[in-house]
């Protein structure tokens, strides 16, 4: 494939205050969403400051680039399973809510954990519903399938799926992709943004890592009745670290994302660089369907 993602000359495009306390040293890994209806592009970002603890923020824009934000978090720790901060959140619109899926860290390792929201302010927190051992990278399918809520997550090194009739009991946990041998994803991989629906199958974008620990992304497609079914991934990254933002950082060489938005005739690619601050990449559309 030679599918490869265009950076946004304006990139970055988000960056610590430092001034804020609680953001003043890294911003890094949002979650987007557009909402069409409103015209706006609602952002939740990992941000740490001075104390080292992630909280979530959020931002709004109405062209998907210039972002204004809120001075506080919109989303602190506040359980023991949180001690250590609320990480890469993820979100999937179901009804008229958001769901968030972020890993809750502390003492006792990572866990999958969810809230959920109508305004980006005011948040239901449902605590952690994956709590049997570490795992983290999770994002919500945004429909049922075949009756059942999905959601792909990562125990590492694998990428995993587990469904659920109510959204708070997950069950029949399987791995559905893995590491490949002497490639670009060799280490570990984890799911980005959440899947999108097309005619040809579920749309995954995903991160992969290799030995030397260099993250990037890729795409992966799984069918469309059965998403436990890969139909085919990336040989190649569509993005890897390559300008400063990327390459040096609180952690060096990593291009790791949790949003991919569709907007007018392209993918919105949002992502973390070398865990410091947010940029924007894009692709055709159309592209991404001749290649899948």
């Amino acid at each position: 494939m030679s599918l490869k993602l265009k950076r946004d000359l304006r990139n970055p495009i988000l960056l610590p205050i430092r001034e804020h306390s609680w953001e003043s040293r890294f911003i890094f890994n949002g979650a987007v969403v557009y909402d069409k209806k409103e015209g706006l592009f609602h952002m939740l970002y990992r941000a740490m400051g001075v104390d080292d603890i992630s909280r979530i923020g959020y931002a709004v824009s109405t062209d998907g680039v210039h972002f204004s934000r809120l001075d506080k978090p919109v989303f602190s720790p506040a359980s023991d399973f949180e001690a250590k901060g609320c990480e890469d959140p993820r979100l999937t619109k179901i009804g008229d809510n958001y769901y968030m899926l972020y890993t809750a860290y502390s003492k006792n390792g990572m866990r999958v954990s969810m809230a959920s929201t109508g305004n980006f302010i005011t948040w239901k927190r449902y605590g952690v519903i994956l709590p049997d051992q570490d795992d983290k990278d999770a994002a919500l399918f945004p429909e049922k399938v075949n009756g059942r809520y999905m959601l792909y997550h990562r125990i590492e090194p694998n990428i995993w799926v587990s469904f659920s009739d109510d959204l708070h009991h997950w069950t029949d946990h399987k791995t559905i992709m893995s590491p490949r041998k002497d490639a670009w994803d060799s280490l570990k991989i984890g799911i980005g943004a959440p899947p999108i629906k097309t005619s040809h199958g579920w749309l995954m974008l995903y991160h992969g890592v290799d030995r030397n620990m260099v993250y990037r992304l890729g795409f992966a497609l799984f069918d469309l009745d059965d998403p436990t079914k890969l139909i085919r991934r990336s040989n190649e990254p569509i993005l890897e670290p390559q300008e400063d933002f990327e390459r040096f950082g609180q952690v060096p060489n990593v291009v790791f994302s949790d949003a991919m938005v569709q907007y007018n005739e392209n993918y919105l690619v949002y992502y973390g660089g070398a865990d410091n601050c947010m940029a924007l990449a894009t692709i055709p559309i159309k592209e991404v369907e001749k290649e899948f």
